[in-house]
């Protein structure tokens, strides 16, 4: 018997395939950088709805199909992001470490974000610090720190200069666009 939590790929599909079809930018071709490719389920689904050239670069821990193979923390700090119309980051938790690469890197495309917050799960430390919240203060009473994830991980947002942004929240997931006009440039 198998104890392991079973992590389920892909739940809530249609609603993460519509909010990209929806906000895929009007150009013939479009490079994508997914994060987080897994079997590039989400992706090839697209691909088949629309009438876009899309071309999708995807990086996963393990060796699926053309995808490079490792840690995307690694391939993201290594890589030039402006020559991507879109980064997807359709994580399991929360991409804090992916995100703060992106941002430092100045890119300005679009991003899907899939924010997943277990119950009174923890946040990121340095998210958290970024909001002003110390390690002591975190420290001394984590439950109170990582309340409402999803309020802070918005303001989170808004100290990288995001104005607006498009958010599908199903139970405890929440799937997110940030369009490159709603970065303050």
């Amino acid at each position: 018997m198998n104890n392991r939590q079973t992590k389920t790929n892909n739940s809530y599909l249609a609603e993460k395939i519509n909010l990209r079809l929806r906000h895929l930018p009007n150009k013939k071709s479009i490079e994508v950088l997914d994060c987080f490719a897994g079997k590039s389920v989400i992706w090839n689904r697209i691909k088949s709805k629309s009438n876009y050239n899309i071309n999708v670069i995807g990086i996963d821990k393990i060796k699926y199909g053309n995808n490079l193979n490792g840690d995307n923390v690694k391939y993201l700090k290594g890589m030039d992001l402006k020559r991507f119309d879109l980064i997807d980051l359709d994580a399991y938790g929360i991409p804090f470490k992916q995100l703060e690469i992106i941002f430092n890197k100045g890119y300005r495309g679009i991003l899907f974000i899939t924010f997943i917050q277990s119950m009174f799960g923890e946040l990121p430390t340095k998210m958290l610090n970024k909001l002003g919240y110390t390690k002591t203060m975190i420290r001394r009473c984590p439950t109170l720190f990582n309340k409402n994830g999803i309020d802070k991980f918005k303001k989170y947002l808004a100290t990288k200069g995001i104005k607006k942004i498009i958010i599908i929240s199903k139970k405890n997931k929440n799937y997110i666009c940030i369009m490159p006009k709603t970065v303050e440039a």
